[in-house]
């Protein structure tokens, strides 16, 4: 790759997107943010409360996404950052035109996600909402050029497995 590049890593919560964007952030030596941290407030009451985020809900978040992908590739920096992107309307707005940004799909069996999400701690997004996430993912085509990655490897294999299928160096 050359030039800057934004990682986006993506896919249903509990895929492990936080943990694989900090191990990157470690071996590349490149900032992460987690999508999280974009949420305007009343998304995270709604999701807090076990309802699921509708596309209107998701705009403003998934525009303040865009625009740090858009600052960090204008200043030259490359970086990585989580976003579930579970339609392909999200993709578009996160990758669409930006050919520094490579996308990578977080794959796992639902009963594997869920048993992670049920042995997490502290985090706002219940078990209850796993099901929505995978009615709503639309698994990416394959012209979207995602790089599909399973997690039911260790989580340093799946770095690897990124690193090296981008042909990036720790």
């Amino acid at each position: 790759m050359s030039g800057p590049t934004v990682l986006v890593i993506m896919g249903v919560a509990g895929s492990g997107k936080t943990t694989t964007a900090r191990n990157l952030s470690k071996a590349l030596g490149w900032p992460y943010r987690d999508a999280d941290e974009f949420h305007p407030a009343a998304n995270i009451a709604k999701m807090t409360r076990g309802e699921a985020l509708t596309d209107e809900d998701r705009a403003p978040w998934l525009a303040a996404i865009a625009a740090w992908i858009d600052q960090n590739l204008a200043a030259g920096t490359s970086a990585i950052v989580t976003c579930s992107a579970l339609k392909r309307a999200y993709r578009d707005v996160l990758a669409g035109g930006r050919p520094g940004v490579r996308m990578i799909h977080l794959v796992a069996s639902q009963g594997l996600i869920a048993g992670r999400m049920a042995a997490r701690k502290h985090h706002f997004m219940p078990t209850s909402l796993l099901d929505s996430q995978f009615a709503a993912l639309e698994r990416p085509a394959p012209d979207e050029h995602v790089l599909d990655v399973s997690v039911e490897q260790s989580p340093k294999a799946v770095v690897q497995d990124i690193l090296t299928r981008l042909g990036l160096r720790a």
